[in-house]
């Protein structure tokens, strides 16, 4: 397994500086938005005044880039940074740019060994990868909202050939626990993976998490780690949650990421994230 970091020069700026202002890490599905991808009023309100107080806002997802910009505009977000892909790329918001950002860190790695793993282990396997100029490759007709974008479609053999910095496995044919199962026995190594709530599997580069570039823009902007916020309701949230000062788990999370936080706010539902948003302002 191959790993590539592209950082560009007029990113992250790395000076030393002290701030007052709390790092809100706020995670999107099941978190900001429910399951049918729905972000309640009280909600919205809660996170563009969190924005407008100027603390800093950064949007950690899973979702890849194109998924992620709608959110940035529903709470109001004009600069800044975002976190997408589970941590494989960072943006720095800035509304002089053309597009409003800028690609300012994308890790990329070598997917052949997990695909090749994956691919007779679970039972109608669908697998999908972004790879490194942002565009998403599938097999079977695979398109989720999360992608961003219309996937094209691939044969499973160009994947592997593929520099990825995202990798997603889906199977409408097993259960969650056959597929757990399966993901247990393919022995997945020299990558970093989640496990979302239905068959579905997420890949990312060794090391590569939300809390891994979390902590890049953290120290460029010189916040301490006692004025971090992290809010999450999943697998792929627990390093994140482990990460701040302040880890807060979503009401509705599973035990074992509820275990991750320091507490535990309401379901998604019941604008769990509301709460926590308005106690910061």
């Amino acid at each position: 397994m191959t790993m590539t970091v592209n950082t560009a020069t007029t990113g992250i700026d790395d000076r030393p500086t002290t701030s007052t202002k709390y790092l809100v890490a706020l995670d999107v599905d099941g978190t900001l938005v429910d399951h049918d991808g729905v972000m309640s009023d009280g909600v919205r309100a809660a996170a563009r005044a969190v924005v407008d107080a100027g603390h800093h806002v950064i949007i950690a997802t899973g979702r890849s880039l194109g998924a992620l910009l709608p959110i940035v505009e529903m709470i109001g977000m004009r600069t800044g940074y975002g976190v997408c892909s589970n941590g494989g790329v960072t943006i720095r918001l800035d509304p002089s740019l053309e597009s409003g950002y800028e690609v300012i860190e994308r890790v990329t790695f070598d997917p052949a060994p997990a695909l090749n793993a994956l691919r007779d282990k679970i039972p109608g396997a669908r697998f999908a990868v972004e790879d490194a100029d942002g565009n998403f490759l599938a097999t079977s007709r695979f398109q989720d909202d999360s992608f961003g974008i219309e996937a094209r479609g691939v044969d499973f053999e160009h994947l592997l050939n593929t520099d990825a910095v995202r990798v997603v496995v889906n199977s409408a044919e097993a259960s969650t626990h056959e597929f757990s199962e399966a993901i247990a026995e393919a022995g997945l190594s020299g990558v970093t993976y989640a496990i979302g709530w239905s068959a579905w599997l997420d890949i990312a580069a060794a090391g590569v998490t939300k809390a891994s570039a979390l902590e890049v823009v953290r120290s460029s902007l010189g916040i301490a780690q006692s004025l971090t916020v992290a809010m999450g309701d999943g697998s792929n949230d627990i390093e994140m949650l482990r990460w701040a000062g302040r880890g807060v788990a979503m009401g509705q999370a599973e035990n074992h990421v509820k275990a991750a936080a320091n507490e535990v706010t309401a379901s998604v539902y019941d604008d769990g994230a509301a709460a926590i948003l308005r106690s910061l302002v």
